[in-house]
């Protein structure tokens, strides 16, 4: 029975697969943003509202909502966090190496049906919620040593699946950094979201996500900086700069 309820959640995931996309909302290229993940949800005058899946109540979200706000919500698609409520879910095969500097994480095997059922039920709940769109986390391990031989075709499958999960539930989607990937996947995803690119002198592969008129959210960990701001306002980013526990409100550029 066992064996079959798992089957029988594999071939409903692959199913959505085939499905022909929903239209997700839109997200307006030039809006302002919250991003909080951690802490008391605080409420500043954004549009957007990027915060957490599991942590955050669908009474917040829809209260949210009532006044306007466009809810993004969190989740890590990549990784295995012992933290979260589906974590005894995951099969201990699919489970690689510790992500360096993230306690009681480990990347997941992204090609595990397993895995997939269990991300297509987050992306569900989000739906469930009434979030407007979902920023799946950690979607370029096979760029990390993730310990699961992971290769740039199985990431870009992936993400590409996640995408097609996202929009079958009516959700807009973020490219979470993976920014090598940009050129193969900005016409699956909905905007971008971005962590340091003008620290490592990435943000120009965002190019592609602005002439598709899609917004690209950008953050860095450090104090405010007017050049990196001018350099944002060119581009058409919305850059904020922010601290790295995401737990307080962000300083946008002026």
């Amino acid at each position: 029975m066992k064996i079959l309820h798992r089957l029988f959640a594999s071939v409903g995931v692959i199913a959505l697969s085939a499905c022909v996309h929903a239209t997700p909302i839109v997200i307006p290229s030039q809006a302002s943003w919250h991003w909080q993940l951690s802490g008391k949800l605080q409420t500043p005058d954004r549009l957007v509202y990027d915060i957490d899946l599991f942590d955050t109540p669908a009474s917040t979200i829809a209260t949210l909502k009532s006044r306007g706000r466009i809810v993004v919500c969190y989740f890590s698609a990549g990784s295995w966090e012992d933290w979260r409520p589906d974590a005894a879910q995951f099969p201990k095969e699919a489970l690689g190496a510790q992500l360096d500097g993230w306690p009681g994480e480990r990347w997941v095997d992204i090609r595990h049906p397993e895995v997939r059922t269990l991300m297509a039920r987050r992306i569900l709940l989000a739906a469930q919620k009434g979030c407007d769109a979902v920023e799946p986390d950690n979607v370029d391990g096979y760029s990390n040593s993730n310990g699961l031989r992971l290769t740039e075709a199985d990431q870009v499958d992936y993400n590409r699946w996640l995408s097609r999960q996202a929009h079958y539930r009516d959700l807009a989607i973020a490219l979470k950094n993976a920014v090598e990937l940009v050129p193969q996947l900005v016409d699956d995803f909905d905007f971008a979201l971005n962590e340091s690119c003008y620290a490592y002198k990435e943000c120009a592969a965002y190019r592609a996500f602005r002439q598709q008129g899609k917004a690209v959210f950008i953050a860095e960990y450090r104090s405010y900086n007017s050049n990196m701001c001018a350099k944002a306002a060119t581009a058409g980013y919305q850059l904020q700069f922010f601290k790295r526990d995401l737990n307080s409100v962000g300083k946008p550029c002026l």
